[in-house]
Parts: C-alpha cells; sequence; structure tokens
C-alpha cells in the first residue's frame, strides 16, 4: 500500500512488475496479462542480455533495456504514475527484491505498487525435462557416469525395484517419493546411454513414446469407443490387445526367469490360470515342490506369495531384535 501524508491525497507512485517466466515453457508463450503488462509499460528492464525471452519480446515490438537497475533507482522511475516491468532472470534478481522489501519496510519512502506476475507457469511433468538435462550433462561430464553400460546398470534397477517395495511397505512416504525418483532415475539414465548405440539408438522421447502408445492402444474403454465399467472387464480388455500385439505361442512367454522364485511360481501359475489350462502341478520331492504348491495356492487365493512372506520375515525380524534388545 502506498504511503499517505495525513489529509492529504498521496501523488501515484506508478506500479513495478516483476514478470517471472518458466525456462520449461518456450520463450514467447506468456499469458495475456503478461503481454498487456509489457505492451502498457513506460519501462521494461532485464539484467540478463541472453534472457532467452528477449528476442521474442522484441520480435512483438516491446522495447527492453539491458539493465539492472537500483530499487531506488526504479522507485524513482515509477513516481508520477509510470509502470515499469522487471523480466526476471532465472535465478531471479535478489538484489531489487530483497532493495524493495527494505524500503517498503522502511516506511519512509512513498512506494509504487508492487506485483508479481508469473507470466508462463510450468505444467505438469515439467521438472521432468530438467532430469533429463541434468542427467545428460552428468553423462557428459560425470567420469563415473560417462563409462556405464545397459549391462553395468542391471543390478542397480533391480535393487531401486526392492527399495522402492520396501518404502511401500513401510508407509513412509517421504521415502517412497524418493525411492520413486531412484527407480525413475534408472530409466532416464538408460535411456541416456541408448542414445549413444551406433546401430539402433533411442532416447528417452522414444521410451515415453512407446509407453503412452502402448496405454492408448490397451485402454480402448478410455481412450476409444469400447466400455468397460468393472476392473475385470478392463483387465479382459488387457489381455486381448496384449495378446494381439505380442502374437506368443506360449503362455509362458514374457516371464523373467530372473525374478523371485516364489513370484515367478505364482506368474506362471496366474498365466495357466488366466489362459483356462488344465496343468496339473509337477510332482516330486523336496522343499522346492513344496514351494511351488504353496505359490500356486496363494495366487489362487488372490495372495502375493513374495509379500506374504516378506511380511513374514519383517515379523521375524522384529521378533530378532526384540530378543537382542532383551539381551538374550
Amino acid at each position: 500500500m502506498n504511503a499517505t501524508t495525513a489529509g492529504a491525497t498521496a501523488p501515484d507512485q506508478g506500479r513495478i512488475v516483476l514478470l517471472t517466466t518458466s525456462h520449461r515453457v518456450a520463450p514467447g508463450l506468456l499469458s495475456w496479462p503478461a503481454w498487456q503488462a509489457l505492451r502498457t509499460a513506460d519501462r521494461v528492464v532485464c539484467a540478463d542480455g541472453a534472457h532467452p525471452q528477449l528476442p521474442y519480446l522484441r520480435e512483438a515490438g516491446i522495447r527492453v533495456e539491458e539493465t539492472a537497475p537500483t530499487a531506488e533507482e526504479l522507485v524513482d522511475d515509477c513516481a508520477g504514475g509510470r509502470t515499469a516491468v522487471v523480466v526476471a532472470t532465472g535465478e531471479g534478481d535478489p538484489a531489487l527484491t530483497d532493495g524493495l522489501a527494505r524500503l517498503a519496510g522502511s516506511g519512509r519512502v512513498p512506494m509504487p505498487d508492487l506485483e508479481l506476475l508469473p507470466a508462463s507457469y510450468d505444467l505438469p511433468g515439467a521438472r521432468l525435462l530438467d532430469l533429463v538435462q541434468v542427467m545428460d550433462r552428468i553423462r557428459l561430464e560425470c567420469p563415473w557416469s560417462s563409462q556405464r553400460t545397459h549391462e553395468g546398470l542391471a543390478k542397480y534397477a533391480i535393487e531401486e525395484a526392492y527399495e522402492l517395495v520396501e518404502a511401500i511397505e513401510d508407509g513412509d512416504r517421504d521415502e517412497l517419493c524418493e525411492e520413486l525418483g531412484d527407480v525413475l532415475l534408472q530409466v532416464v539414465f538408460h535411456a541416456r546411454i541408448a542414445e549413444e548405440d551406433p546401430d539402433a539408438p533411442f532416447s528417452v522421447d522414444d521410451v515415453a513414446g512407446t509407453i503412452v502408445d502402448k496405454l492408448v492402444h490397451r485402454h480402448p474403454h478410455v481412450f476409444g469407443d469400447e466400455t468397460a465399467d468393472t476392473p475385470e472387464e478392463v483387465r479382459a480388455h488387457w489381455l486381448r490387445t496384449k495378446a494381439a500385439e505380442k502374437q506368443r505361442t506360449s503362455v509362458t512367454e514374457g516371464v523373467p526367469l530372473g525374478q523371485p522364485g516364489l513370484a515367478l511360481a505364482a506368474k506362471l501359475h496366474s498365466r495357466v490360470r488366466t489362459a483356462g489350462l488344465d496343468v496339473p502341478l509337477p510332482a516330486g520331492e523336496g522343499i522346492g515342490y513344496d514351494l511351488l504348491a504353496l505359490a500356486a495356492r496363494a495366487e489362487s487365493e488372490g495372495t502375493d506369495p513374495e509379500a506374504a512372506l516378506r511380511a513374514a520375515a519383517r515379523s521375524y525380524r522384529d521378533a530378532i531384535r526384540a530378543v537382542e534388545a532383551a539381551g538374550g
């Protein structure tokens, strides 16, 4: 609020607009209020001569001064009802904003109206662009990351997936957010390595495009004319479209044999049950066959045997710690 003198009408002290933009949005794509502020301003300044918006502002006929006025200079310049627009730099303009706050807080300086005007906003998922840029720089400049291969990173993908599952089971939201980021890093890292393949390169955009196409195709009840009102109907859509895509000759195709044994047994049993095949469990002696039967039973009852065993193991771990804490 402008300072006023008792019994008198204060002169118009003008207006200072701090215009912020996002580097994650194409330059020149500004909001209508931002363009209005720029076109009607008496003065437009920007401290960064390499700001990506400047060529587009000038192309639109906006005269931008490449200068960094002090807070005092800008306040004086707005006296008499003038408007100054400051195109903020990527790091912000802390010297200017701190100076304006100091002047306003002093109560001794008639202040113009101060306005923060976002000219462009980040869209959902915009920080993924930052991740791609950071990964690109790390791949180029980090001695360790620049030497990694798909094969060398494979074990980390497995480790991060297990840590994600642990965070989910612990119910720790902060840990869940962090572990999701670690899994996402593996995807972006592998995609960045794939760009360098001399024979069959692909990028993170190709990865994203592939999964987008797959999701759209396998959800005709969302993106097409089919309907599905229950989870069971959705699953039926998914299985039909997946079968048409893969053209598999066996229900066992696509089941990774390197996964943990209980999960592997349950997955095979799920494929058999879903396909309606009559395949008796193999008879044999030993704990392996006993575990196979337990995994099949759990899958039939809708229980994830891996998750069930992990839950039991966690209880066992807690019991061990309780005994240790008691000194026994």
